[in-house]
Parts: structure tokens; sequence; C-alpha cells
């Protein structure tokens, strides 16, 4: 495994990152442990859950990640084997929430201990805003459209509050998720005004069907040193190819979720099928040629897998010794300019 520094800390993340959002809806918790266990056996220490998770979110199934994850963690007593990220939700889509969640001190509070009970631990190593509590381009949007919104909690309030419970002890870091670079450069902003911890993170959508971080926010990243942690490398399993000429296998998040079409439009799709192509061309597979990739950009700390079998998972783990040719990186760029972001 290889290890890269999050953000300006001494804290050591692997490249390759779990991702938990599928255990409580098509995990078990039986095979979420056993990918735990995998994953830390093969040097991952990163492992990244939300409280809203598992995903599709329901009420019914709403923190089941994490407690899928807290238990094993009291079983296996290795809490100072890992890096616990968790996420705090923002207001819309879940409402059943703490009445509708939001993005100030006393939400925070509540959403943190809850998240701290769960995952039966006292602190998170990493504490991130899930998303954006003003309306801004994220989750599929690639134009802004401006929706001034004065019921949103601003950016140096959230800030504050997440400052108060590093100061307390119950959370290490703090990242930002589905930002854009406006809401980047306030966070830093915040920060060096005092009103902030220093983000360490960015987590966003990235890979090889949505390449929109590198336009405004690579640099970002680097120059801040606050790294993507990059989810959805797989683009919801589309770029593993199994989905193509209309395949629909059972148990599968698309064939299961007909709400997740992100990634399934026209474009899409003709990008995908040229990428499997090309992977196929020189030995590798689908999704190690959509993982290496990642793996090698200079602004990704940790790549986040996800996977719903354990064959999957040791594949997808795998890719930290896959190293693509300048051959095949070109070729990767001949395919991005003719389909430059088909699925923001």
């Amino acid at each position: 495994m290889q290890y890269r520094k999050l953000g300006r800390t001494d804290i050591e993340v692997s490249l390759i990152g779990l991702g938990t959002m599928t255990w409580g809806e098509q995990n078990t918790e039986a095979e979420a442990h056993e990918q735990l266990d995998y994953a830390l056996d093969q040097g991952v220490n990163l492992i990244d859950a939300a409280e809203m998770y598992p995903v599709p979110p329901r009420a019914e199934t709403q923190g089941l990640t994490e407690t899928y994850i807290g238990n094993w963690l009291a079983k296996r007593g290795n809490r100072d084997q890992v890096v616990l990220a968790s996420k705090v939700a923002g207001p819309g889509m879940i409402d059943y929430l703490r009445g509708g969640p939001q993005l100030n001190r006393e939400h925070i509070e509540q959403a943190l201990n809850d998240s701290l009970k769960r995952l039966q631990t006292d602190y998170l190593d990493l504490y991130q805003v899930h998303w954006p509590a003003r309306s801004t381009n994220f989750f599929g949007q690639l134009g802004y459209v401006h929706k001034p919104d004065a019921s949103a909690t601003p950016i140096e309030e959230t800030a504050a509050a997440l400052k108060a419970v590093v100061e307390s002890g119950r959370v290490r870091t703090i990242g930002i998720s589905n930002e854009t670079p406006w809401g980047f450069m306030e966070w830093i902003r915040a920060h060096d005004r005092g009103l902030s911890e220093r983000i360490v993170s960015i987590q966003n959508p990235y890979n090889l069907l949505n390449r929109s971080f590198e336009a405004g926010l690579a640099e970002m990243a680097i120059r801040e040193d606050a790294g993507l942690l990059a989810y959805s490398p797989l683009a919801f399993g589309m770029l593993s190819g199994k989905y193509l000429d209309g395949a629909k296998p059972e148990g599968a998040r698309l064939t299961l979720f007909e709400r997740f079409q992100r990634y399934s439009n026209e474009s899409g799709l003709a990008a995908t099928a040229e990428y499997a192509r090309l992977a196929r061309d020189h030995g590798l597979t689908p999704s190690q040629l959509a993982l290496a990739f990642i793996n090698q950009q200079p602004f990704v700390t940790s790549n986040l897998v996800g996977a719903t079998t354990i064959d999957q998972l040791r594949e997808n783990i795998a890719t930290v010794d896959i190293t693509l040719s300048d051959a095949v990186l070109e070729a990767i760029e001949a395919i991005h300019a003719r389909y430059t972001y088909p699925c923001p």
C-alpha cells in the first residue's frame, strides 16, 4: 500500500480508502466486517462513512453503516489502526434527520455525538461537511445558476462550529465535500481569519466520466494541501463495464435503484465502451484502468473504493500496484477530448 499525508498534518492515509455507503442496504453487517478485515490486512487504513449512509438514503436504514463499523471496531479493538472519517449532512434531501439537517452549531453537535455513539469511539480523525448549505452546482450539476438563499447557514458559522468540536477533542481534522472552487476558498479564508480549523481534504466525485474537478479544484487541492478524496471512482460501477450493451447484472446498484442515472446517459455509455476497449487492448480490466488513472493523479490523497462483493474489493485494492504507461495515458486523453464531461 502507498500512503499520503492528510493535508498539512502528520496523519498518513492509504492511497486506497474504503467507501462504505452500501453497508446496510446492499451489504449485510457480516459482509461489511469481511470487507473491513480484508482492507485492513491489505494496508488500507482510511474508512469513510457518513451519518446519512447507507445510500440510497432512507429513514429506516439511516445510521446503519456507522453502526456496522462501530460494532467491528468494538469486536476487533483496533481503533488506533484506522483513520476514521464521517460526514454531517447538509440541508435538503433527508428531512427525516433532525427535522431537516442544518450546518449550524446545534445540528453539528448533535450529528457528531450521534455518529460517535454509533461508531463506538470518542473521536473522529476526519469530520466532513457532506454538502454545502447554499444552493450551488453539485450532485451532477456542471453549470452554476445563482439562487440567493438567505436561510443558508454561512460557511463562517459552520466553520466556527467545527472549530469548537476540534477544540473539544472529539475531532482531529476537518474536510469538505461536494464543494466548488468558491466554497473551497471560503473555507481557506475562514481559517486565515481565525474562524476555522484548516481543511485537510475535499471529497468530490472524480472518475473518467467526470473529470470536472481538474478544471478549478485540482490546483487548489495541491497549492492549499487539501487533497482530493475521490468518490464514485467507478461511476456507480459503470466504468467496470458491467452495464455495457444494456446489461443489468442481478443485485447491481443500477439494476436495483433506478434513481442512479448520473452516469447512464448516451455519452457516458459511449465513453465507457471506449475506455473498456482501451483497457482490454492493454491487458487490463476496465476497473483497473479507471482506478489506476485516479491513483496516479498528484492532487489525489485517497481513492475511495466501494464494493458489494469481496472479489470486487480485492481487484479494487490491488490497483495500487498498477502504473499506467504513457501510451495508455495518452489514449485516455484522446478519449477525454471527445467525451470531456459526459457525466458531471
